[in-house]
């Protein structure tokens, strides 16, 4: 059922956008990022010197588990689900070491341009501070702590970016797309220039994911991990 979750995440990228969005929705509720003001035995893991509070695993399984739900996905066992999303805190956490280690920084005009360009946090097309302070407050937060969950996001972010833009196709690989925009037999001049655009983006990105997803088996080697699964 965990490859099968894997799977799925990695051959529609719009899927594991929206299960991020799910588990970043849990760390906002929780009002914390790696473990502020957690009670000592209520870690379910540490990453390196990072801890995932039980609390905000509680939260983003919930939040999980109502999105399949809502999705008329009920078949989906307990222990498989909780261990998805274990791995996915996990994960989030190995890539802010890496950002880190990669030397990685956002700026705070970065950060202001972040902010002020998400949907939630505009009024007719334009940021409004009012909307923005309204929001965070029914949610008992800060700006400060806000954008501070805000920076790490984005920290994470520019760590895949640096092994993504890493990546491009071989000869090989450029001549196995190249066959398969033929086999397409598009004589239309411009449906067959977005359909060979569509087969060498689908190639690249495919090779992007298999990147990441062996960087992150690296990480996983070399930083410290322990789970308490008796807290899930």
């Amino acid at each position: 059922m965990i490859k099968l979750l894997r799977e799925v995440a990695h051959d529609y990228p719009w899927f594991l956008k929206t299960i991020m969005g799910v588990l970043a929705l849990a760390f906002i509720i929780t009002m914390g990022w790696w473990g502020f003001g957690q009670q000592p035995g209520d870690t379910v893991a540490s990453v390196g010197e990072f801890t995932i509070p039980q609390d905000e695993f509680r939260r983003a399984y919930e939040n999980t588990y109502r999105f399949y739900k809502e999705k008329g996905q009920t078949d989906i066992k307990d222990e498989f689900l909780k261990q998805f999303v274990l791995e996915q805190l996990i994960e989030n956490r190995m890539w802010l070491i890496a950002a880190h280690d990669m030397g990685l920084t956002v700026s705070d005009d970065d950060l202001r341009t972040a902010v002020m360009q998400r949907p939630e946090f505009q009024r007719n097309g334009a940021f409004d501070p009012d909307v923005y302070r309204r929001l965070l407050a029914a949610n008992h937060l800060t700006p400060s702590l806000f954008e501070a969950m805000e920076a790490k996001d984005m920290l994470t972010n520019k760590a895949r970016m640096v092994i993504m833009d890493s990546v491009a196709l071989t000869p090989s690989e450029f001549s196995e797309a190249q066959a398969l925009v033929t086999r397409q037999g598009e004589t239309d001049p411009t449906k067959a220039s977005a359909a060979k655009e569509r087969i060498f983006q689908s190639f690249l990105f495919q090779k992007q994911q298999r990147a990441l997803m062996a960087y992150a088996e690296s990480m996983k080697t070399k930083i410290p991990i322990k789970t308490h699964k008796e807290l899930l």
